[in-house]
């Protein structure tokens, strides 16, 4: 059987939460189902990396799907008419769109709707986009999945003529987040923080990420606290940064923020392991990665009692408000000042993590894959 899937978002070593999500799941199912051939579909020159085995193929299929035209052309014509000529079973859609004309069934994958809540952080065509296609994405594919059950809620609430089941497959931290001696931590504050403790984001600076919010939060914190602490914000500069960068400028804590950009995946992974505490005050996620992440790396996290976040940190993580920075601050305050509760939160925080795994959600997908075929 060939299984085609869209794989725009496999680029080597710069792989985000959708390319982190898909490919972990796609990695799993290529080993485990040797009998089945993977076609990944790709829209600019790949690596072969991801050509992991003799089962797997690759398409390079242009133009770039990189904007609305970009979109509308690239699922509906040219990776359509190559998922047709591979003769493929079914197509696996891990990034939110589809094709709306393929006959062949397809698997979707809708990480969150955020175009719903924040609309303002989408230039005015993604959003047109966002708020015309999607119900028809929804309608279209064979088998819809989604990241949360609280993802899964916000579909069935938005969408309440959706006539169709929604599977809930959560991600999972990868193998290579795991904690570090205490040589290897005081090895990445040398490099990062000038031997300093560091609270920590990872992720796209955009609107979202609530960014601004945490340069307020931190103010408060190091304000009340008097500390050494740093600020290190890991990611690269994603979309609407220019308001953050600004307040950045004139930050009366700038000699405090780090920004590393874009960091390889083994050195984001000790960068995790290294925090004193991940702040991931994020205004809305689907799941969040870097929750279990940092879980997994044994460092306790600040998280936003907001959309999924409760539902994936449970009870071992702190919450605060994403729109009260002082709240945010106050939990920041609260993680310093206890030893006691900072150690309960690393324990927790193991064994909240180890509740996600690759293995399952591998599993659970090629169950959706299967019940398209069949339908």
């Amino acid at each position: 059987m060939v299984i085609a899937v869209n794989a725009i978002f496999f680029q080597d070593e710069k792989r985000e939460g959708y390319g982190h999500y898909a490919w972990e799941i796609v990695s799993q199912l290529i080993d485990t189902h040797p009998e089945h051939e993977f076609v990944l579909l790709f829209d600019k020159p790949y690596s072969n990396y991801f050509i992991k085995a003799p089962n797997v193929k690759a398409m390079l299929i242009k133009p770039a799907a990189r904007h609305v035209p970009g979109f509308l052309y690239w699922y509906n014509i040219t990776a359509a008419k190559a998922v047709k000529k591979i003769g493929a079973a079914v197509w696996l859609q891990p990034y939110g769109f589809c094709s709306l004309v393929s006959s062949t069934p397809q698997v979707l994958v809708v990480h969150d709707l955020a175009y719903k809540h924040f609309p303002k952080d989408n230039t005015k065509m993604n959003q047109w986009y966002y708020e015309k296609f999607t119900p028809q994405f929804l309608k279209k594919a064979t088998r819809v999945i989604t990241v949360s059950h609280f993802s899964q809620q916000d579909i069935l609430t938005q969408f309440p003529a959706l006539q169709k089941p929604i599977q809930v497959i959560p991600g999972a931290a990868r193998k290579g987040f795991a904690p570090l001696n205490w040589d290897e931590k005081e090895f990445v504050k040398k490099k990062y923080t000038n031997e300093q403790e560091y609270f920590l984001f990872t992720g796209g600076i955009s609107p979202r990420k609530n960014l601004v919010n945490l340069l307020k939060a931190f103010s408060l914190f190091k304000k009340w606290q008097k500390s050494n602490m740093k600020l290190v914000i890991a990611g690269r500069l994603a979309w609407h940064y220019e308001i953050f960068l600004e307040k950045l400028k004139t930050y009366k804590y700038r000699n405090d923020v780090v920004l590393t950009g874009y960091l390889p995946e083994t050195d984001l992974q000790k960068l995790v392991a290294g925090a004193y505490a991940m702040i991931y005050t994020s205004n809305w996620e689907g799941f969040g990665l870097p929750i279990v992440e940092a879980m997994q790396s044994g460092v306790p996290v600040i998280t936003s009692n907001t959309s999924s976040m409760p539902e994936v940190g449970g009870s071992a993580a702190c919450y605060a408000n994403p729109a009260d920075p002082e709240d945010m601050a106050a939990q920041m305050q609260l993680l310093y000042k206890s030893e006691t509760l900072r150690s309960s939160l690393i324990q927790a925080g193991f064994e909240q993590a180890a509740k996600y795994s690759w293995d399952h959600a591998a599993a659970l997908c090629y169950a959706e894959i299967m019940a398209a075929i069949h339908i």
